[in-house]
């Protein structure tokens, strides 16, 4: 491990991959990988901001979702990136905390859409007559701003507390970003208390959502079930089938870290799992529950096509 100045007030995070050959070839294969989720996100964010025909609930929570993944990759992957490049690893007190905030906060504030999402399509397929009164504008602009809400509230307390508790070990963050477990092994103090606050804050915004999700979609399987189409009930499988693959890679690695035991985890482990949500959910998401969608590729061609006319 590098050698940094104790006495310094500022992080150092020491990133992702090895100074090596091998860690230059990791992280050459993670730049498409960020360009093809800011691309998809920010795509799809103007999308179903230009297109009339898109301004529906589904598409509405859709576009939260893309904003939240657009920010989640620029909050953590540039750092880390600079890091990489130009070895310039340190990150100020303020600056830590402020990543640890944005990531906190889109962290509570997704999984909550997540839920929100699978609550739109089980409204939607089991109760279809009732669903324009059910899932109106209002109901969904609740949604998104109770997601947003809960998620800066739980973070704010969150950050509070790191950057008010004593570190008076090494100041290298072993992870590529503001990591709140990887901060508390730098902690001078007993954290004990405040990991049951984590733990808490997990079963709260990660394992009751992801219960709520698979309560939803349960639902919407029953009701397909019943579909006389065989082709219909296909189709509705597999994007259900698409929809919980996506879900599971956000969810599974989020509780893994935060609800297992801290004396039996290890950073590479923590680097590991944190790849599948930086990383791989914001390019997935927008291919499984949008991109192969025909409303958004109709959408894209419209609004293509008005740009070319000039009439955007």
């Amino acid at each position: 491990m590098e050698n940094y100045n104790e006495n310094s007030t500022d992080f150092f995070l020491l990133g992702l991959f090895p100074p090596s050959s091998l860690g230059l070839f990791l992280f050459t294969l993670t730049v498409p990988i960020f360009l093809m989720a800011l691309a998809g996100n920010l795509c799809m964010v103007l999308l179903i901001l230009l297109d009339a025909q898109l301004y529906t609930p589904m598409y509405f929570l859709l576009s939260q979702l893309s904003l939240m993944d657009l920010i989640y990759i620029c909050t953590t992957v540039p750092k880390m990136a600079s890091g990489f490049l130009f070895g310039n690893k340190s990150i100020s007190f303020i600056g830590c905390g402020v990543q640890s905030f944005f990531f906190a906060t889109l962290a509570g504030s997704e999984g909550l859409i997540l839920m929100s999402m699978s609550y739109d399509r089980y409204m939607a397929i089991c109760f279809p007559l009732h669903y324009p009164t059910l899932m109106n504008r209002k109901v969904c602009v609740l949604m998104i701003l109770g997601s947003w809400t809960m998620g800066v509230i739980n973070s704010f307390a969150h950050t509070v507390y790191i950057l008010h508790i004593p570190y008076c070990r090494s100041r290298a963050i072993n992870h590529f970003f503001c990591h709140v477990p990887s901060m508390l092994t730098l902690a001078c103090m007993d954290t004990r208390v405040y990991e049951y606050t984590v733990f808490i804050s997990t079963i709260v915004f990660l394992v009751f959502p992801f219960l709520g999700i698979l309560c939803s979609y349960g639902q919407v399987l029953l009701a397909v079930y019943h579909i006389r189409s065989r082709e219909g009930r296909k189709k509705a499988y597999s994007t259900c089938s698409a929809h919980l693959t996506v879900v599971t890679f956000y969810y599974a690695p989020f509780a893994y870290t935060y609800l297992h035991p801290k004396s039996f985890q290890s950073p590479a482990e923590d680097k590991v799992l944190a790849v599948f949500y930086i990383f791989l959910t914001p390019v997935l998401n927008p291919v499984i529950y949008s991109l192969r969608n025909k409303e958004v590729l109709g959408a894209l061609g419209r609004v293509t096509q008005r740009i070319y006319s000039g009439k955007l």
